[in-house]
This record gives C-alpha cells, sequence and structure tokens, in this order.
C-alpha cells in the first residue's frame, strides 16, 4: 500500500493544478446538469488515465525523438484548444446558464480527448516526472504505484465535479458568463504557449 499512496500523491499533485481538464470539467459542472457533468467527469478521467499510462510507460520519448511529429501536435493543437477557447469567449449569458440543450456524447469525448491529448508538454512532462518515479520503483510495484495514480485523478475529477455542482445554484447568467471570460482567456494563454512552442521549433529546423 505504501507505493500506492506514494502514486496517489503524484497523481494528486499533477491533475489538481488550473489547467484545461480542470477547466473543462468545472464549465460542465456549471452548465450541464449533476448527471451529465459526473459523466463528463468520467470520460477526462478516461483520457487522462490513457495518458498516465502512456506517461508511464515512456510516450513522451517518442515524441522527443520526432521533432515533426511533436511540431505537428503542437500546431493541431493550438489551433483546436484556440477555438475552444475563443467559443467560451462568444458564450452569451443564457448560452452559459444552465439549461437542457447539452453537448452531444461525442462532442464531449472529443473535447474531452483534446483538452487532455493536444497538449505535447504535458506528455513529456508527464513522462519525465512518472518515468522518474518509474525508475525508482522496486521490482513489482509499478502497478501499484499506476494505480494511484489513477485513484488520484479518479477522486479529484468527481470532487471538483461534486463541489462546483452543489454550489452551482449560487451563480447566475452573469457570473457564469464572468467565469466562462476567464477560462476562455486562461485557454487561449495555453493555445498561445503551444504555438510559441511550435514557432520555436520551425526556428530551430
Amino acid at each position: 500500500m505504501l507505493y500506492f499512496w506514494q502514486g496517489f500523491s503524484v497523481g494528486l499533485a499533477y491533475s489538481a493544478p488550473l489547467g484545461l481538464q480542470n477547466l473543462f470539467i468545472i464549465n460542465s459542472a456549471l452548465s450541464c446538469r449533476r448527471r451529465r457533468a459526473f459523466l463528463t467527469a468520467l470520460i477526462v478521467l478516461f483520457f487522462d488515465a490513457v495518458l498516465s499510462l502512456a506517461c508511464f510507460f515512456g510516450v513522451g520519448a517518442v515524441m522527443q525523438r520526432f521533432v515533426w511529429l511533436q511540431m505537428l501536435i503542437l500546431l493541431a493543437g493550438s489551433l483546436v484548444v484556440g477555438w475552444i477557447g475563443l467559443g467560451l469567449l462568444r458564450a452569451k449569458p443564457p448560452e452559459v446558464a444552465l439549461s437542457a440543450e447539452m453537448p452531444s456524447i461525442r462532442q464531449t469525448i472529443a473535447t474531452a480527448c483534446v483538452v487532455t491529448w493536444f497538449n505535447p508538454q504535458a506528455l513529456i512532462d508527464g513522462t519525465m516526472m512518472l518515468g522518474a518515479f518509474q525508475a525508482s520503483l522496486p521490482a513489482g510495484q509499478s502497478l501499484s504505484f499506476i494505480e494511484g495514480v489513477v485513484s488520484a485523478s479518479l477522486f479529484w475529477f468527481l470532487s471538483l465535479t461534486m463541489i462546483v455542482s452543489i454550489f452551482r445554484t449560487r451563480f447566475d447568467a452573469k457570473v457564469l458568463r464572468l467565469i466562462n471570460l476567464l477560462c476562455g482567456v486562461v485557454i487561449l494563454f495555453y493555445a498561445g504557449k503551444l504555438l510559441l512552442n511550435f514557432l520555436n521549433l520551425l526556428e530551430i529546423l
């Protein structure tokens, strides 16, 4: 259990900082019904768990080896993430408020995939962090550790969804609009960072 809890603490530190996944879950919990918000959190969890496993077993090294692949994902990621941010900035208060009109499951899955996987830096950073721990684990303890990492993501995403969903009624359309504006600006910042990384690689080549 020691290595499970070690993985849990590492996974919590990896999931908790404000990022695209958390912004997506917060927005879902504010604008969708609770059942859909939890479904969204579970979908994000699936992609996050796959990402953690990929990082744990070193897919980031593949991206570092093939610069063209890293550039492709950086460019595509900056465009798609930027589109998500602009969509939040354009949303009007009636569209932000809770309503029966929710994104389809297919749209939710696509967005969850984008906010999780279209960030090469997250792949590389995750590989360096999780890979370093893997190298330091005793033989046979890798499974316990990665189970702890995934469990931390489950705990964090569901807790975040529950907390935001419970206090959702305290927000009116104007407050939700402000939150969307803030989230949109942060997401556009991420998009700009991805694009800048792409341009830096382009200059090197």
